[in-house]
């Protein structure tokens, strides 16, 4: 229920929970916050290229961030994102429950109509860098909890229209989530050290410049 109250901040301004796991010798990463225009010109611009991407090169959905829970890393998403939280019977199965969808605004009562979206798709991430991780961070990333942003569950309409498109060729539905959905965009780049290319740059750079240029982006470095 936390989380999802994290998620659901005003187009205006943008979340993201510091990183809860850090070994105990050391101090947790330190958030950044900066504008959303000077966030887009900390992304660092390249060319994309999908050469020998695969969506299996990305190990999803894994145990979780509990792994003894039974449930896996989209339940778990679905039960943090829950307005009304489900019933959880064997095997994680969920039952009753209410999510709103915020691409769309859409009230969801059966957790088989959600997608858990990965912020920053899987193909997109190959492109922009993620090519050259190792399969244990790209495990990481595509089960990232760590930050309230990276996963977010939505309409399966909603998240099969986005599919692999980066901002320049696709926004949510509703007007009210762009400005959100700009600054975790840009959010999930940093973090993770993704580039963008000319055309998904200039796209940031119109909501930065314009309707969204009072967000605020907050992000924590990826380990």
């Amino acid at each position: 229920m936390i989380k999802n109250l994290m998620r659901g901040f005003s187009a205006l301004s943008l979340a993201l929970i510091p990183l809860l796991s850090a070994p105990a010798a050391q101090a947790a990463p330190t958030a950044e916050v900066t504008t959303l225009a000077d966030a887009v010109g900390l992304v660092q611009t390249s060319e994309e290229d999908r050469t020998g991407y695969t969506r299996s090169s990305f190990k999803h959905w894994n145990s979780g961030d509990n792994a003894s829970d039974g449930c896996n890393t989209r339940a778990e998403v679905l039960l943090a994102e829950a307005v009304i939280a489900p019933t959880v019977g064997a095997g994680c199965k969920l039952t009753g429950g209410t999510w709103v969808s915020y691409y769309d605004g859409q009230e969801v009562t059966n957790a088989g109509s959600l997608d858990i979206d990965h912020m920053v798709p899987l193909a997109e991430a190959w492109d922009s860098g993620a090519s050259s991780w190792t399969p244990a961070r790209r495990e990481a990333y595509a089960n990232d909890q760590a930050a309230d942003i990276s996963l977010v569950a939505v309409t399966a309409r909603t998240n099969r229209s986005k599919s692999d498109q980066d901002p320049a060729d696709w926004m949510p539905p509703s007007p009210d989530a762009e400005c959100r959905y700009v600054g975790e965009w840009v959010s999930t780049k940093l973090r993770w050290q993704l580039t963008a290319d000319d055309r998904e740059r200039e796209a940031l750079k119109v909501y930065a410049d314009g309707p969204c240029e009072n967000t605020i982006v907050r992000y924590t470095p990826a380990p």
